[in-house]
C-alpha cells in the first residue's frame, strides 16, 4: 500500500488486508499533510512496517523534522518508541517500490516541496498537491523546460493537482503556492495528461461555490479534449 501524504484523511483508511508494508510519500510538511501520522493505527501496530519518505532537508533529517511534531506536549507517543517506522529523505531523482517505479522532484511551493510520478507497466500517476506551475506568470507560460512540475505530469494517465483559488482570487495570492483553475487547466493541456483530478481546495469555499470552480474548469478542459476526474477518486497501484 502507498499513502500519498499523512493529512487526516489517512486515519479512516483500511489496512485490514494482509498488507504487511505501508510507504507513505510525503510531499512537504505543513501541517495539513502530516496532521494524520500520529493518529494512523499502522504506526502503533508492531507487526506492520510503516516506511514515511518526505523531502530531504540541509538542516535536519525527514525523522528528526517529524519528533517535533510527535513528541509531547503535542503529542504524548514519542518517534523513538516506534520501532516499526523507518524514515527516508528523498533527494529529487528516482526509486523503486516493488513494481512501482516513482520519481520526485522540486515544486513551486514554499518550502522544500515535492510533486511524485509513479508508473507501474503503461499506468501513470502524477501527485502535485500544492504547486504554483506559473507564479504569477501571465499569460501562462508556453516552455515546458521552465514550467515547474511538467516533467512530474508529463503524459500522466492521471493528475492529481492543486486547484485552491478562482482566478480572481489568485491575484492576491500570487506567491503563496497555490494554483488558480485557469492555471491548472493550462498546466493539464501542456502536458497532455489524460484526467485530471482536482485537488487542496480552499476551505473558505462553500459546496455551492466549488461546483461554480468545477463548472468552469470542466469548460477549460472540455476546450482542451481533457477530462475531470471525481474529488474522490481511488488510484490503486
Amino acid at each position: 500500500m502507498i499513502l500519498l501524504d499523512g493529512g487526516s484523511g489517512v486515519r479512516p483508511i483500511d489496512t485490514s488486508d494482509d498488507i504487511n508494508r505501508i510507504d507513505i510519500l510525503l510531499s512537504h510538511l505543513h501541517m495539513d499533510h502530516v496532521q494524520g501520522l500520529p493518529f494512523f493505527p499502522p504506526l502503533l501496530d508492531p507487526d506492520r512496517e510503516v516506511h514515511v519518505w518526505g523531502p530531504i532537508s540541509t538542516t535536519r533529517s525527514l525523522r528528526e523534522r517529524l519528533s517535533r511534531y510527535m513528541s509531547p506536549p503535542l503529542f504524548p507517543v514519542r518517534i523513538r518508541d516506534l520501532n516499526n517506522v523507518f524514515f527516508h529523505d528523498v533527494v529529487p531523482g528516482t526509486f523503486s517500490l516493488d513494481s512501482i517505479e516513482i520519481t520526485a522532484d522540486l515544486i513551486t511551493h514554499p518550502g522544500s516541496t515535492l510533486g511524485y510520478r509513479l508508473v507501474e507497466g503503461n499506468s501513470t500517476l502524477a501527485y502535485l498537491s500544492d504547486h504554483e506551475p506559473a507564479f504569477g506568470a501571465h499569460p501562462f507560460p508556453q516552455e515546458p523546460a521552465w514550467t515547474s512540475g511538467f516533467d512530474l505530469a508529463s503524459g500522466a494517465d492521471v493528475l492529481i493537482h492543486d486547484a485552491q483559488y478562482d482566478d480572481d482570487e489568485y491575484t492576491t495570492r500570487v506567491g503563496w503556492g497555490h494554483s488558480s483553475i485557469s492555471q491548472l487547466a493550462a498546466f493539464a493541456e501542456m502536458t497532455e495528461v489524460k484526467r485530471v483530478v482536482t485537488f487542496h481546495h480552499d476551505p473558505s469555499h462553500t459546496d455551492d461555490e466549488l461546483d461554480v470552480l468545477h463548472e468552469r474548469l470542466d469548460q477549460m478542459l472540455v476546450g482542451a479534449n481533457l477530462v475531470r476526474g471525481t474529488a474522490g477518486l481511488s488510484v490503486d497501484v
